[in-house]
């Protein structure tokens, strides 16, 4: 699948494992590169559904149309689908963005 990133500064910290270790600690440094390496394995974003661990689910509200995966609790990758796709048939949704990684605290 191919990823986007919404700013390129990310996009440097999430290519720099130091960086990443810097900014979210070690442990979820490491899994944040395993998502990454996974989203860039699949072929879509069905693939991604098909891991258990990812828990890849559609998000609402104000992140309507964005998906999240789960990293080292409670934090989230949220990715944002590009191109042209079938929004009900994550096969069709070969690319997209991450648009960032936040805390889900309820």
């Amino acid at each position: 699948m191919e990823i986007e990133f919404l700013h390129r500064k990310e996009q440097k910290t999430y290519e720099s494992s130091k960086d990443l270790a810097r900014k979210y600690g070690p442990k979820q440094a490491i899994k944040i590169i395993q998502r990454i390496n996974e989203l860039q394995a699949a072929e879509s974003l069905a693939d991604i559904k098909n891991l258990p661990q990812a828990r890849l689910h559609p998000l609402h509200s104000n992140l309507e149309g964005c998906f999240a995966v789960d990293l080292m609790h409670p934090y989230r990758m949220v990715l944002f689908p590009l191109g042209d796709f079938n929004p009900t048939d994550l096969t069709s949704i070969k690319k997209i963005q991450i648009r960032q990684i936040y805390d889900d605290y309820h």
